[in-house]
């Protein structure tokens, strides 16, 4: 995979660059700023990007911003973000089109590197890779919405998995489960969702937005 990385700490930035390029990928172009980022983003065109939040130069949202940017105008752009904190509002941001190709990840999940490149992939391949420290901590905070609230506790064990990014087989060896429970559970928490397929909309996206949506 062609990969950009934008990180504005230059060990980390380092770190991730030796990461990717020992799993056998090419890192095309780093970026420190938010602008830089942008640039990289539309002047490269990456398989994936891995973007932290908070850039210079105001060290706020630039990086999500710049990615969220480069997806208007190169829809469907795969970006991993990283960020320090638990923050629903940036993966929501980031799904809002429902076109994919959407990870988040906290910046201590990089070191294990085989989960880290695990969901670097499936945001490559147009998928959707929460990670699981962001998933158990909105549960923890309670976030819901009056739709989730249809859903049996196990259609909520399986939306939060495919929140990860886990496809229907994987949910199943993770619930003790065969893939067609799975799939009759998927059906039926996207109906109460009220999503429907409709050939445009990655269904899967839809579910996990309206996972992170609150009241």
């Amino acid at each position: 995979m062609r990969i950009v990385v934008a990180e504005d700490l230059y060990l980390l930035r380092d770190g991730m660059v030796r990461l990717v390029e020992a799993f056998g990928h090419q890192v095309v172009a780093t970026a420190a700023t938010g602008p830089e980022t942008l640039d990289a983003l539309l002047r490269w065109r990456p398989d994936v990007a891995i973007v932290d939040v908070r850039m210079p130069p105001t060290s706020s949202d630039e990086g999500l911003r710049a990615a969220i940017a480069a997806r208007r105008e190169l829809p469907g752009l795969p970006v991993l973000i990283l960020s320090q904190y638990v923050e629903q509002l940036y993966a929501r941001e980031l799904l809002a089109d429902g076109a994919g190709g959407i990870g988040y990840f906290l910046k201590e999940s990089v070191f294990d590197a085989d989960q880290f490149m695990d969901a670097l992939q499936r945001v490559a391949g147009g998928g959707t890779a929460m990670d699981p420290a962001v998933i158990a901590k909105l549960l923890s905070s309670g976030a819901s919405n009056r739709r989730l609230e249809r859903l049996t506790e196990r259609e909520h064990s399986v939306l939060g998995l495919m929140a990860e990014g886990l496809s229907n087989q994987a949910i199943g060896r993770r619930l003790f489960l065969s893939e067609s429970a799975i799939s009759k559970y998927t059906t039926s928490l996207f109906g109460k969702l009220g999503i429907t397929d409709d050939g445009d909309k990655n269904r899967r996206v839809l579910a996990v937005l309206a996972y992170l949506n609150t009241p």
